[in-house]
């Protein structure tokens, strides 16, 4: 099922975890409604300015698979509001340029956001969407690991 028109449900509800573990992750209609409003004011604006294929390594997670995965109790995730990408390469560098474009388009006013995520150092990018009057934050972070191992979270000035 298309969402927009280079992004379809199926690699928004894709993986791997879910499928090894034969856990269903099914969104409901309600879920549906926020991946395909996620894909049309921030996936397809980026991948039409991009002009390159977008790859999405997570969008929606049931609260079962989520657990499993050590998502946060409140990832914007559960909801169908975020998307984990990246570039078809997957080379630090494109991906560092897919954040900064994202980021450019935010300042610019093309697309609002709740966040965006540099995670570990370009590996992937996390940017979620939320409507409603108090979920715009268009917030800017990175995420790296500290010396223990724990995740730790950094509001960038942008």
């Amino acid at each position: 099922m298309k969402l927009s028109d280079n992004f379809t449900l199926e690699e928004l509800i894709k993986s791997a975890t879910a499928q090894r573990l034969g856990i269903d992750n099914t969104p409901s209609v309600v879920v549906k409604n926020k991946l395909a409003t996620l894909c049309r004011k921030v996936l397809q604006p980026l991948r039409n300015k991009y002009n390159r294929s977008i790859v999405v390594t997570c969008g929606y997670r049931c609260p079962r698979l989520n657990k499993v995965v050590g998502g946060a109790s409140t990832s914007d995730h559960l909801y169908g509001n975020a998307a984990d990408i990246r570039s078809q390469s997957d080379s630090r560098a494109d991906n560092k340029a897919l954040f900064d474009l994202l980021v450019k388009m935010m300042k610019n006013g093309e697309i609002g956001v709740k966040q965006i995520i540099n995670e570990y150092d370009y590996d992937w990018i996390h940017v979620s969407y939320q409507d409603g009057r108090t979920a715009k934050r268009n917030e800017v972070l990175e995420a790296f690991r500290n010396k223990e191992g724990k995740t730790i979270y950094r509001r960038l000035s942008v």
